[in-house]
This record gives C-alpha cells, sequence and structure tokens, in this order.
C-alpha cells in the first residue's frame, strides 16, 4: 500500500495544482490571470521540487507565447544578460579556486591559527567557512568544510573514549587516568586471593564511580558534534550574502531590468558595503546562539587563551595540522588564483566606487557604460583559460615529459603540469552548476511577463494597505515572509518570485524600492531551520549527527536575530549609504503599472 502510495505521489503533485489553479485563466480570461497562473503553478512546483527547478524555470518559454503573452523571441531574450555573465565568471574562477586547493590551504591554515577549543574551534569554522562563501558557491564550500569537521569531531571522539598512546602522549582523560593508579596501588597492596563476593562488589562500585562521567562525556561530545555541524552550514548561508553573489546577482539583474536608469546604485562596492558589516553582526550573534545552545553561558575558557590545551584539543589540533601538510608547500597554480582573485576583486572594487570616479569612467562614451563588472569577471576568467599552471620553461608552456623528471619539480608541480592551464574547460563542465543560468533566466523571464500582463501593477494596488504602516515595520514584516518562504524553496528561486511583487509594491507606496529589496533579497538566505532547505544544510544532515528538532530550534531563534540584524542595517548605515528616505526619480515608472 505504502510502495503504491509513493508511486502515485508524483503524478498526483503534477496534477493537482493545475487542476487547483485552472479555473483562474478559464473564468477571468485577461493577461494577468494568465501570468498568474503560470506564476503559482511555477511556484508551487519549486516548492515541492516535483520537476528539476532548471526545468520548471524553461515554463516561460513554453506558457508564455501558449497564452499570448509574449512572444518566443521575446521570451528567449531574457535568458542571457549580463547578469547572467557576471554570475557565470564568477563561478568559473571559483572552480579554478577549488581545482587548485587553494580554499583548502586557507581553510586549515585559518584553523591552526585561531585553536582548537571548542568555543574557538567553532568561531574558527564559521569564520573560514563566511570567507570561503563569499567568493565560491554555498554548497561547494560547506562540501569542503564538512568533511574537516567530521575529521576533527572523529577524532575528539575517539581520544575521549580509547586509551591512550604511549607514544603519542596523550589519548587518556584524566579520570581514566586516577583510575589506573588506583588500581595498581590495591593490586600491590592487596591479598593473594580475593572472595568473590568481594571482587563483585569492587566491580559494580567502579561501574558506578565510572558511569556517571563517562555518560557527560558523551553528552558534551554530542552537544559539540551539533554545534559544530549546524556552525558549518549557517555560517555558508551567512557568508553568501556579503558579496554579490547568488540571490543578489538576481538582485542585481532584476533590479537593473525593473529600474533602468537608476545609475548602477547596486554594484559589488556598494553591496559590500552594506552586506558585509551586517553579515559581521549575524555571524557573531550565530556564535553567540549556538554558543549559548550548546556550550551554555559560560565564556571563562576564552580568556585563558595561554592555558595549556587537553588532550582532546591536542588531538584535534594535530588532525588539522595533518591535514595542512599533507597539502606541501604552495604551489605555482595557487599563487597564481591567488592573485588573480586578488585583481578580480580589486578591479570590482574601483570599477565604480561610488565617492570617487573609478577606472571605469575612463571607458564611458557619451554616457554609455561600456564596462561593467561582468566585463571583469570574464576578463578574468578568459586569463585563467590562457595562463599555464606551472612554470613557463625554455621550450614554451606546453607540457614535455622531459620536464617531469626534473628533480625540483614536486608531485604538486607535475599535477599541475599534467593539468595545463589554471582553468580547463572539462572542470568547468564538470563543475559549474549550469542549473543556476536557468533560474536566472526564468527569474528575468518572469520580471518581463509581469511588466507585459501588468500583473505586478495589480498585485501592488491589493498591498496598498501596508502602505498606512511603518517602513521599518514593513521592511521587518515582508524579511520574515521571504525568510519563511526560503524554507520551502532555493534562495535563487525565492528572490526571483518575491523582487518584482516587492518592486511594484514599493513603487506604488513611493518608498525607494531599495528600502525593500535589499533586505528582502538578504533574507532569502536564512534558511535554518529545515534539513531541505538548502544544499549546506542537507550536506551536514547527512552525517548523522542532527536531528530535525536540533535545526529547527536552533534555526527559528537565528531567523528571528537575522531578520532583526538586516532590518537594523537598512535603517541604520543602509539609510545613509542608499538615501532610502526620498524616493529617487529614477523609480518613478507608475505609469506602466
Amino acid at each position: 500500500m505504502q510502495s503504491c502510495l509513493r508511486a502515485l505521489r508524483q503524478p498526483f503533485t503534477l496534477t493537482l495544482p493545475v487542476l487547483v489553479l485552472l479555473p483562474l485563466p478559464l473564468v477571468m480570461r485577461s493577461k494577468e490571470a494568465y501570468f498568474a497562473f503560470i506564476v503559482m503553478l511555477m511556484a508551487v512546483y519549486w516548492s515541492t521540487e516535483v520537476i528539476p527547478p532548471p526545468v520548471i524555470a524553461i515554463f516561460p518559454v513554453v506558457l508564455f507565447p501558449m497564452f499570448g503573452i509574449m512572444t518566443s523571441k521575446e521570451v528567449c531574450k531574457q535568458y542571457m544578460k549580463d547578469t547572467t555573465m557576471l554570475f557565470l565568471g564568477g563561478l568559473m574562477v571559483a572552480v579554478a579556486v577549488e581545482t587548485c586547493n587553494l580554499h583548502k590551504r586557507i581553510a586549515l591554515r585559518a584553523l591552526i591559527l585561531i585553536g582548537v577549543q571548542p568555543a574557538l574551534l567553532m568561531m574558527g569554522f564559521m569564520g573560514v567557512t563566511a570567507f570561503l562563501s563569499m567568493w565560491i558557491s554555498d554548497t561547494a564550500t560547506t562540501s569542503m568544510m564538512a568533511p574537516i569537521a567530521q575529521a576533527v569531531l572523529d577524532q575528539l571522539s575517539t581520544t575521549a573514549t580509547q586509551p591512550g598512546d604511549p607514544e603519542q602522549g596523550y589519548g587518556q582523560t584524566a579520570r581514566e587516568q586516577e583510575l589506573e593508579e588506583k588500581d595498581a596501588t590495591d593490586e600491590e597492596n592487596q591479598p593473594a586471593q580475593i572472595s568473590p563476593v568481594v571482587q563483585t562488589q569492587d566491580a559494580d562500585v567502579e561501574m558506578r564511580v565510572s558511569a556517571v562521567p563517562h555518560s557527560d562525556d558523551q553528552s558534551e561530545q554530542s552537544r559539540v558534534r551539533k554545534m559544530l555541524s549546524l556552525c558549518v552550514c549557517y555560517s555558508a548561508s551567512i557568508g553568501g550574502t556579503a558579496t554579490l553573489t547568488g540571490p543578489s546577482q538576481v538582485l542585481k539583474g532584476l533590479f537593473s531590468q525593473i529600474f533602468p536608469d537608476n545609475g548602477d546604485v547596486i554594484n559589488f562596492a556598494s553591496w559590500f558595503g552594506f552586506s558585509f558589516p551586517n553579515m559581521l553582526i549575524m555571524l557573531t550573534c550565530c556564535w553567540l546562539w549556538l554558543h549559548l545552545m550548546f556550550l551554555g553561558v559560560n565564556f571563562r575558557r576564552l580568556r585563558s587563551c595561554r592555558r595549556k590545551n587537553s588532550p582532546i584539543e591536542q588531538a584535534a589540533y594535530g588532525i588539522i595540522q595533518g591535514e595542512y601538510r599533507k597539502l606541501g608547500l604552495m604551489s605555482f597554480a595557487e599563487k597564481l588564483v591567488l592573485g588573480l582573485v586578488i585583481l578580480l576583486i580589486t578591479l570590482w572594487f574601483t570599477r565604480e566606487p561610488g565617492f570617487v570616479p573609478g577606472w571605469g569612467s575612463l571607458l564611458n562614451v557619451e554616457g554609455k557604460k561600456f564596462v561593467t563588472n561582468a566585463t571583469v569577471g570574464m576578463f578574468i576568467t578568459v586569463l585563467m583559460f590562457i595562463i599555464p599552471s606551472h612554470r613557463p620553461r625554455i621550450k614554451g608552456w606546453a607540457w614535455n615529459k622531459a620536464i617531469a623528471a626534473e628533480p625540483g619539480i614536486d608531485s604538486r608541480e607535475r599535477k599541475d603540469h599534467r593539468s595545463g592551464r589554471l582553468l580547463e574547460w572539462k572542470e568547468v563542465q564538470r563543475k559549474l552548476p549550469w542549473n543556476v543560468v536557468l533560474l536566472l533566466g526564468g527569474g528575468f523571464a518572469l520580471v518581463k511577463g509581469c511588466e507585459v500582463s501588468g500583473l505586478h501593477g495589480w498585485i501592488g494596488r491589493r498591498l496598498l494597505p501596508l502602505k498606512n504602516l511603518p517602513p521599518w515595520s514593513i521592511a521587518a514584516l515582508l524579511c520574515l515572509v521571504v525568510s519563511i518562504f526560503t524554507e520551502c524553496s532555493s534562495n535563487v528561486a525565492t528572490a526571483t518570485l518575491f523582487l518584482p511583487m516587492l518592486a511594484s509594491m514599493v513603487v506604488l507606496f513611493k518608498l525607494n524600492p531599495l528600502y525593500i529589496m535589499i533586505p528582502g533579497t538578504v533574507s532569502t538566505s536564512f534558511a535554518f531551520m529545515l534539513p531541505v532547505a538548502t544544499p549546506p544544510n542537507a550536506i551536514v544532515f547527512s552525517y548523522g549527527h542532527l536531528r530535525v528538532s536540533d535545526m529547527v530550534k536552533a534555526g527559528f531563534v537565528l531567523k528571528v536575530i537575522c531578520v532583526v540584524s538586516v532590518t537594523v542595517a537598512i535603517n541604520t548605515w543602509g539609510r545613509a549609504m542608499f538615501h532610502i528616505d526620498t524616493f529617487p526619480a529614477w523609480a518613478n515608472i507608475s505609469s506602466s503599472l
């Protein structure tokens, strides 16, 4: 019976939304109704994932022409824009970072510097994960950091339960050493023969004595496992909000499409200036909350940084050092990729910093911006496809087998020689998440369809009663709604669905669109409560240390904290950065609504 129901689940989930929503276009027979039917159908399918999300993203190519909303040529143009190229460039750079293992070197080195006390270890994992998540995908970051955390946790468990190795000099707890010394003293002083009854009583006493601390150790290990598992996935989601990647790329693309005369108000520098301080605040609050939840309120151990580490902490430190030693010396490819990434970030920051003219203004002619962040991203990507991953030799850049035999080249260098270039197309094909390109394109198509059908104006007029609320409460309420919805859908899909509606609402309210759309975009990353909400959550949940209730309890409080944080951020330094108290002229598109 259960197998039969499972077999019918997918057909039922596919057909039921169509049957429920079909009366809308059949009764109303307008472009607004047709578009609403398509959007709601895509939203249900995205939430249930009964169809792969990238396939759902190409629904507009099929349904918009069928319902007469847009022609096929107009729809297909939306799937490759400047924002899409920027996103592809960033992802390709991230692939180069992963290929040469630069991200793992940065992570392990930071953990060695920070320390291995439980609170400091959590701080180290969170800081490193958040930093890497700023430049590469949340999923790739978690996939790399979760096994490292697992290895450390396994060593902590082994050291706490197994007897120590005499060659290592650690491994036994103080309680175990005390019991061994006591047993040795008793053996010297006791008579040759002992009554079986007395022997049994002694064994029972010893078991009762050792049971309590052993149980406490197991409980503490379980809490530490949960804490480190959660800190990795949460910091990956939080760190991704600091830079113009993921959902923020959706915002940039949709914002430029809805408000074409905005003057590139959302660029890498402006987004980083707003989101990076907010990311630090959210990360700190997350660390405090997880510490409070799993380790309690005792922060005294953090002040004793000079004290000698316990055997368990020494074992964890040894694992991290061992992993770092396996990487060997920094290879030629790693140095080149690091230099190119620094150059990329510098060019992004200085193209249009806002407070002074950037180098991009030198290439602008007749008010047209010929160079964008996508140009910079693709420039660095092209360089990575050209520059060799080994030191150039007299015979040229091509790989020569004779070079492999030279004693001065280590195994890492030989591996770089075999790869040829810093970035290989086969690696890009294998590692690049091409599905995101379709998701972005589907979002752009929905925005254009929303504009053509007139649905965004209809939705905005229905939300006019919210105009009587204070602006800060509107922002907080919408952030909470978006953060709840993103538990059932990917953050990119959530941004794609909500941002056009938020844009139409704030235009009718005569609010600065940035006041609602920026915190709304950041809130799409607050998927902390469910294992299926985001890939980082699913990765750490698969290790078996967490229950769903653990993630729900920790994630709900963290969600509220982050919503409060982003609301405060947009009303403080965000107010000064984006002048959100004024309704800009470029946002006056109400005539088209």
